[in-house]
């Protein structure tokens, strides 16, 4: 479980330990959705990068290959040869982005297949026993994540319901563990904090998902297009509610940034599929900023992409030719890139540790929350 190592300020070094490994916090989950990460890596390349967990997505898994296909297989962990920590979303999200084709009740949701366009419940036990059947090491509970903002009165509801489905979730995982129907019989629980931009209504959750004595609690329903001054400000007042005891993850976040105040508001898990998505698209990070290797003033740049790094891209090529690579459309293009960028978040969440460790990380916070996101 959660071991708090020390503070500086609101910022935590830890360590939590799982059936799968152990964790050193502040960490970033690598997101691997339909069990793989977009950019033709494999869990020996995370591996490779430093990645501590992976991230799959419990829809997507429901759907394709299905999540009983998965528990025949031997779960998510025999499936995709990843041996570390696994994080299973709740599918919540995905509820949240078909907000046009789903129907919500006290029983659960009704939505549409992206897919093929069939009708799909899922409820709070429907939740459970797909994440039971896929075997990951912690499973999120089922919940709304609202648009933000929403009308006070529609969030204190939403608020209300995912209480009640969070109670569901852990009664359903302690059935199917304790009847032997869940592929990994130390599966771990997460709540999840909602409220939108409500004070009140965040604080309030907070305390009644504490009082349910989870393994985890996740701070949900930001990075949804609020001002990030925003987000800010609820993750600080959501912070002092939060078991001291326990790990915090910020769902969804999101650039370096982003995660540096994070850390510096007491997170200590992020994930987000910013680092795959930009890279496919040629938006690089590095030590210095955010490059865009497709423009021209990299054709004949033979240093490598960045001299700080060691990832296998940094240590053996030039800009020049992985540019060459997204001009041709060429797919080494597109691995390198995205090698590239989880090789840095992972190598900044390093960074950050050594920081916190050598009780440095005020110094280090100021000089890289903004350079870092910064576009060169």
């Amino acid at each position: 479980m959660y071991k708090l190592l020390k503070n500086e300020g609101s910022a935590r070094r830890g360590e939590f330990s799982t059936v799968h490994g152990t964790v050193q916090t502040p960490a970033f989950m690598n997101v691997a959705t339909a069990a793989a990460i977009k950019g033709g890596l494999s869990a020996f390349d995370l591996k490779a990068n430093d990645c501590q967990v992976m991230l799959c997505n419990t829809y997507h898994l429901h759907l394709r290959p299905g999540d009983k296909n998965v528990a025949r297989l031997g779960g998510l962990h025999k499936f995709t040869r990843w041996d570390g920590p696994i994080l299973t979303d709740s599918g919540g999200f995905q509820v949240f982005s078909l907000s046009k084709l789903r129907k919500i009740t006290e029983e659960g949701v009704t939505f549409n297949s992206h897919l093929d366009g069939h009708r799909i419940f899922m409820g709070p036990e429907e939740s459970m026993q797909i994440q039971a059947n896929l075997g990951s090491t912690i499973a999120m509970a089922f919940d709304e994540c609202m648009e933000n903002p929403a009308e006070y009165q529609y969030a204190k509801a939403s608020c209300d319901r995912t209480v009640r489905w969070l109670k569901r979730c852990k009664a359903e995982l302690s059935r199917l563990k304790g009847e032997g129907l869940a592929v990994n019989p130390h599966q771990l629980l997460f709540g999840i904090n909602q409220g939108c931009c409500y004070d009140d209504l965040r604080v309030g959750h907070m305390q009644e998902i504490a009082a349910l004595d989870l393994d985890g609690y996740a701070i949900g329903g930001l990075a949804v297009g609020e001002p990030k001054e925003e987000m800010y400000r609820v993750i600080s007042v959501v912070e002092e509610h939060m078991p001291k005891d326990k790990i915090r993850y910020l769902m969804g976040v999101g650039t370096p940034g982003n995660i540096l105040e994070g850390v510096r508001r007491g997170v200590d898990l992020f994930d987000c599929v910013m680092p795959s998505r930009n890279a496919r698209h040629g938006h690089l990070n590095t030590w210095k900023g955010i490059i865009n290797i497709k423009n021209a003033k990299y054709e004949l740049d033979e240093q490598p992409l960045d001299e700080a790094c060691s990832c296998e891209c940094c240590r053996n090529f030039s800009r020049a030719y992985l540019r060459h690579l997204f001009k041709a459309d060429e797919m080494l293009g597109m691995r390198l890139a995205v090698m590239h960028n989880l090789h840095f978040y992972n190598n900044l969440m390093l960074r950050i540790r050594e920081a916190l460790d050598n009780g440095t990380f005020d110094a280090f916070y100021r000089r890289y929350v903004n350079l870092l996101d910064t576009r060169i």
